[in-house]
């Protein structure tokens, strides 16, 4: 078992990395990167000054990792530097000067000049190859005591150490990492946190511009939250910050308002904000966990009774109906839903109606979610007992004088349950990633929407994050399922080679 398990995982590893990096390749080198722009209202203001537009256009493609860029000034201070003389004038005297510096700098870069005040900028493509190896280099962030290089705090202490923090009570505290509590305990889920190690799939543009990736996905949503927050000073007043999310800010940037909360001196004043609403990975996971609900609730016994009843109305009609539920586009399965069954129970047509606060926002989504997989569900668990009932125990226990009820409750059921137990982890997956196209319709703020957004304002860092999640997700459900195979039945081992 140990060792399926570890070869299940090395094999999921590199699935993850192969598709992680077909996807990343396709759209760094496939999609134009000007359609960025498209949706940047910064973009539309600064597009009249040809110089402001170019120096803002390389800045965010450096910022996303498709270029190199040194700006007229970092340009004119690096040649200073490696020349060591002074270069009076940066425009167009100093051009072969500049040319030099391009030319030792090694290929690649070039020499451009703004249109409007003639200064010189250099710029170097960065190759694809490279960009890959940087997005995995950078992925995993491990945080430790000499994180921080801060030269306007030298006298940075760096330590580790469990102490009872006036703000969060016990904690494994650190300074000269990047985050002030690196093992923390609350009474929020999973309720032991850990910021030792964390991921870094880049920054969020033009959507949610110079945020973080996996901040969007996973931070609150809506209006900001107020409560009591005790900070370090040991006083406690009404305030939106996250006091866990505490990271360095060299005390030399810190402004009245933190030193008021965090006292003088203090180089973790850097917090998050809280929101009154779930973030896009809890609302997605919410629809996900009641729609695989209601499917398998409805879908499991509905099956089993069509079974029972083979080949009779029942199951005559109940497979028609089923059948023409499946081959109804998806499309017009939602809209004859979403207005039939919010006229009937005066449900919202899209979540803003009644905001995250009301729990029917979330009904419908995860509702229908539900009805689009109860079909397939219920078709397959027929299809899946009419087997086993022909199987040589069935036949003994018929024999034995066990009625079809017996039969199917305690002897099909059993057996029945096994891959069923097996495709939950990967139904509840399916439906938070299949789930673009639902949230779209809700106006449901869900990770499943957010891919959908980002591919339109080509917001390819979260396409990327947002394909490495679902990867990840899908690969090692379907190792979950097998693991949770083997508690439902015993009898069933995982042999080394991957079989069962």
């Amino acid at each position: 078992m140990k060792k399926y398990v570890l070869m299940r995982i090395l094999r999921s590893l590199f699935s993850l990395f192969m598709v992680t990096t077909l996807i990343y390749t396709i759209i760094y080198t496939m999609v134009p990167r000007r359609k960025i722009f498209e949706k940047d209202p910064t973009y539309v203001k600064v597009a009249k000054d040809p110089d402001s537009r170019a120096d803002y256009v390389n800045t965010v493609f450096e910022k996303m990792g498709y270029i190199d860029y040194l700006n007229s000034k970092e340009l004119h201070e690096a040649a200073e530097e490696a020349y060591g003389s002074t270069i009076t004038d940066p425009a167009t005297s100093n051009k072969k000067m500049y040319e030099k510096y391009i030319a030792d700098l090694g290929s690649n870069w070039e020499l451009h000049q703004f249109e409007g005040s003639q200064l010189f900028y250099a710029t170097r493509e960065i190759p694809i190859y490279q960009r890959v190896l940087d997005f995995y280099g950078n992925l995993i962030q491990i945080d430790h005591t000499n994180r921080i290089k801060d030269e306007k705090n030298p006298d940075l202490e760096r330590y580790l150490r469990f102490e009872k923090d006036p703000s969060v009570g016990w904690a494994l505290v650190g300074s000269g990492t990047k985050h002030k509590y690196l093992l923390y305990f609350n009474g929020q889920f999973p309720f032991i946190h850990q910021q030792f190690v964390t991921l870094d799939m880049g920054l969020s543009y033009p959507t949610y511009a110079n945020i973080p990736v996996l901040e969007v996905l996973t931070q609150g949503q809506g209006k900001t939250l107020v409560t009591d927050v005790t900070f370090p000073t040991g006083v406690t007043k009404q305030s939106s910050i996250d006091i866990y999310s505490r990271t360095y800010k060299s005390p030399s940037s810190a402004d009245k308002q933190d030193i008021a909360n965090f006292g003088e001196g203090d180089a973790y004043t850097a917090t998050k904000t809280r929101y009154q609403d779930p973030s896009m990975l809890v609302n997605s996971s919410i629809i996900g966990l009641i729609s695989v609900v209601i499917s398998y609730f409805v879908g499991i016994p509905l099956g089993i009774l069509m079974a029972r009843y083979k080949n009779k109305v029942f199951d005559s009609l109940t497979t028609a109906t089923l059948s023409f539920l499946m081959a109804l586009p998806s499309i017009a399965f939602i809209y004859i839903f979403r207005f039939s069954l919010g006229k009937l129970f005066g449900l919202p047509d899209t979540f803003p109606v009644l905001g995250a606060s009301d729990p029917r926002s979330y009904l419908f989504p995860a509702l229908l979610l539900g009805l689009l997989t109860i079909p397939g569900t219920a078709i397959w668990i027929r299809r899946y007992f009419i087997d086993l009932q022909t199987s040589d125990y069935v036949r003994f226990a018929r024999s034995k004088g066990l009625s079809e009820s017996e039969i199917s409750r305690h002897h099909i059921l059993r057996n029945a349950m096994v891959p069923v137990v097996n495709s939950i982890p990967y139904s509840i997956l399916s439906v938070i990633v299949g789930a673009t196209f639902t949230e779209s319709v809700f106006a449901f703020p869900g990770m499943g929407k957010m891919l959908i957004d980002s591919i339109n304002a080509s917001n390819n860092n979260m396409v990327v994050a947002l394909s490495f999640i679902f990867a990840a997700l899908s690969i090692f459900s379907l190792l979950l399922g097998d693991l949770l195979m083997t508690v439902v039945d015993p009898r069933i081992k995982l042999d080394a080679k991957g079989g069962k």
